[in-house]
């Protein structure tokens, strides 16, 4: 069964299901792209702080070549850092990832993060007293500004926001001369974000998840009683449905209208989350059980920039379970 795709608010088509890419190292992403394109995976998601574009680009321009597929079936993502925030940076930003990524456009481009750090080449500046982020004082809608730029120039098909609070978004419309096309948000059962999501479903802008599968191998947060692939809901309900824990994690999320990009350089689980999650629905009362797993669990807290006046979560609290 082919994966659908998502009618964005730009026109285009955006497949529900792509590639995830951070922390995939430099050495193995370009075999594991080369698969995913084999498996029938035309979306990749994509950033410059990642450090593997151009080992990236190195499959797609292979997979091109070959005649696998054609550019215009592919659909790539990037993103524009936190160093590169300042208006005059974001073009030559966004056109690295290009030329590193071997192609001629992308089809959507993210600011990474609303909070700008010191501009340069040094992608985590980092105050040595404090061990905390050095931060530099750029608005994002001036960011944003010069990112629509990009679309009219024809370097992006569409623009999007990544990290973003309820507020950023509101404040983000109220100014943009083109709005987000996409979210891309942290979401699963411990970090639902329910009200955000519907925040952007009411203004057309598409949501995908990263993190969907509870991001076991994360550096930073462990929120919840169990890691989100063995919690006994997870189990009881993967054993239902015949599935294995992370098809049912994709699947709860698809089922709701969310991207999902979860990463993998194993080809059997590439298939097993893009081949193996459309030909089943979970029941109103197995989404309700999942559902209550929320407990506003954060795996990507971002502390190294706490004290930033646009860090988006900094004074969350997740509820005691």
């Amino acid at each position: 069964m082919s994966t659908p795709n998502f009618l964005l608010s730009n026109g285009k088509n955006m497949p529900m299901v792509g590639l995830g890419t951070w922390r995939s190292p430099p050495e193995v992403i370009t075999e594991a792209v080369k698969d995913a394109i084999d498996i029938g995976y035309r979306h990749f998601d994509c950033a410059h702080i990642y450090g593997n574009e151009a080992q990236i680009g190195a499959a797609i321009a292979e997979k091109l070549k070959e005649g696998a597929v054609t550019r215009d079936q592919l659909f790539i993502t990037s993103k524009l850092w936190n160093t590169h925030h300042r208006p005059d940076l974001v073009r030559n930003a966004c056109a690295t990832s290009i030329r590193n990524l071997g192609v001629d456009y992308l089809d959507l481009y993210l600011m990474h993060w609303p909070m700008a750090y010191k501009s340069g080449d040094i992608l985590y500046p980092t105050c040595p007293d404090t061990g905390k982020a050095v931060f530099e004082g750029i608005d994002y809608v001036d960011t944003w500004k010069a990112m629509e730029n990009l679309v009219d120039c024809g370097l992006c098909h569409a623009i999007g926001v990544s990290n973003f609070n309820e507020q950023q978004i509101n404040r983000l419309l109220s100014v943009a001369k083109l709005k987000p096309v996409v979210l891309q948000i942290e979401c699963h059962p411990y970090l639902r974000q329910k009200s955000l999501i519907t925040l952007c479903y009411d203004n057309a802008i598409a949501v995908t998840a990263y993190s969907s599968l509870g991001s076991a191998h994360t550096p930073y947060e462990k929120p919840g009683a169990y890691p989100l692939l063995k919690h006994p809901v997870i189990l009881e309900i993967a054993a239902k449905y015949e599935r294995t824990p992370a098809q049912v994690l994709l699947r709860y999320q698809t089922q709701s209208g969310i991207i999902v990009i979860p990463r993998s350089i194993s080809k059997h689980h590439m298939y097993e989350n893009f081949k193996k999650i459309w030909d089943f629905g979970l029941d109103n009362d197995d989404l309700q059980a999942i559902d209550d797993l929320d407990c506003n669990g954060r795996f990507m807290t971002m502390k190294a920039a706490y004290g930033h006046p646009y860090h988006p979560f900094e004074q969350e609290a997740p509820k005691q379970m």
